[in-house]
């Protein structure tokens, strides 16, 4: 890796020698340079009217500190940070841009998880880090992983006994398995649930590990979110498993919660039920029934898969039929949310990438470093998680407004009607 010198390169005949790495590394050390310079004299120009008995001033410089390296996204490069020399009682000055004993920026800090989350493997980093950072990576190292996942575990246990301060009108509940190495349990059940608040936004709320998905294991989830500070939301959104309804259904403050059974589960469970030749065709009905504009035509829709396929395969109809009411819940709300209501996908999606982690390691060490990996990547996804589309109707329904076929028909603050 290139020994930045103290002088950078007077002319553009020597910056024309350096490769495209080593101009960034010489770029980013003459940024930090000259903002630890301003930060040290907007520090002393605060001060500057400041005097000691004999008139001198109580905060001026001190030279520089001990050079030291420092790791960021260019490179590592050599710094000597200036220091302040503050006489006043109780004061010191202390760099917010490079603190003390600071050898990673933040961003850089971040990359063993990130390279770990994503599925390399522990043996591969430092040969990664090389080559994004050269040879001097400032101590980061595959050893580290096994201190972050012991600090994910604390982290994950602080945070799932956080108070919950906002409100949310969605939420979104699946459980998900992932292979366990250790333990006579060699699959974990992790359940999550996804909110989506007043503002549209979707918010990681609970990863615990379960058993089976059992009513038990969601009704300590919910009970722990309530106590907590979790309002009943309007709707709950999930797939089949007679655990987490049951629960609700448990729940006394959970009464009045509709229920939306996941399209995307429920169609894989009806073509499962009909022959592979069949599948195609009657996918595409299942998309048509969950896509009609309206109940009336999801009805028409419904009977139609029953005219095609209830005589030889009676089960795959009554798989459909029997959840009815819980498919077709997402028409009391508007029209704008049901892409996002209509499936558990939010969840599904981003589980993606734990299995491609547990499968690139073989499985989870134990169930406790599976909720913990879960958990980052969930909270890393979480920060690209959009707006749900026509949130600023989220109000209406808080209100009390009424929605029929994804429309208002009556408005709460007004007590009229609305033409649809």
């Amino acid at each position: 890796m290139l020994e930045l010198v103290s002088k950078l390169p007077q002319n553009e005949n020597d910056l024309l020698s350096f490769s495209l790495d080593e101009l960034a590394r010489l770029g980013a050390k003459k940024i930090l340079i000259k903002a630890l310079s301003l930060e040290v004299e907007q520090y002393i120009n605060k001060s500057k009217d400041l005097m000691d008995d004999q008139g001198k001033r109580l905060v001026v410089r001190n030279g520089k500190a001990k050079e030291r390296k420092v790791t960021v996204g260019s490179g590592t490069i050599k710094v000597k940070a200036p220091r302040v020399n503050d006489r006043r009682e109780g004061e010191k000055f202390s760099s917010k841009i490079l603190p003390p004993y600071l050898r990673k920026s933040p961003n850089i800090e971040s990359i063993l998880p990130i390279l770990y989350l994503k599925g390399l493997s522990g043996n591969a980093f430092v040969d990664g880090l090389k080559e994004l950072l050269g040879d001097d990576v400032g101590g980061l190292s595959s050893s580290s992983i096994s201190t972050l996942k012991r600090s994910w575990e604390k982290e994950l246990k602080t945070w799932n006994q956080r108070d919950i301060l906002e409100e949310f009108i969605y939420l979104w509940c699946d459980g998900v398995h992932v292979p366990v190495r250790l333990g006579d349990n060699k699959k974990a059940s992790l359940l999550v649930v996804v909110g989506v608040n007043r503002k549209g936004e979707k918010k990681l709320l609970s990863v615990v590990g379960g058993y089976r998905e059992s009513t038990l294991s969601w009704k300590e989830i919910f009970l722990s979110l309530i106590k907590r500070g979790l309002k009943p939301p309007l709707m709950i959104i999930g797939d089949g498993g007679l655990g987490l309804w049951s629960a609700i259904r448990e729940i006394e403050k959970f009464r009045e919660v509709k229920e939306q059974r996941c399209w995307v589960h429920k169609i894989a469970n009806v073509l499962d039920k009909l022959p592979k030749k069949l599948q195609a065709q009657a996918k595409k009905v299942l998309h048509e029934i969950m896509r009609a504009p309206d109940r009336t035509e999801a009805g028409i829709q419904l009977k139609l898969f029953k005219d095609l396929f209830s005589d030889k395969y009676v089960s795959a109809y009554n798989c459909l039929e029997k959840d009815w009411k819980e498919l077709t819940a997402f028409y009391d709300f508007p029209a704008k949310h049901w892409t996002s209501i209509r499936t558990s996908n939010p969840i599904e999606s981003t589980f993606a990438t734990v299995k491609l982690r547990t499968k690139s390691m073989r499985g989870a060490g134990s169930v406790n470093a599976a909720e913990a990996m879960a958990f980052k990547l969930l909270k890393e996804a979480e920060k690209k998680w959009r707006q749900i589309r026509g949130w600023q109707e989220i109000e209406n329904l808080l209100r009390g407004d009424i929605y029929i076929d994804g429309k208002l028909v009556q408005s709460s603050s007004t007590n009229q009607e609305v033409v649809a």
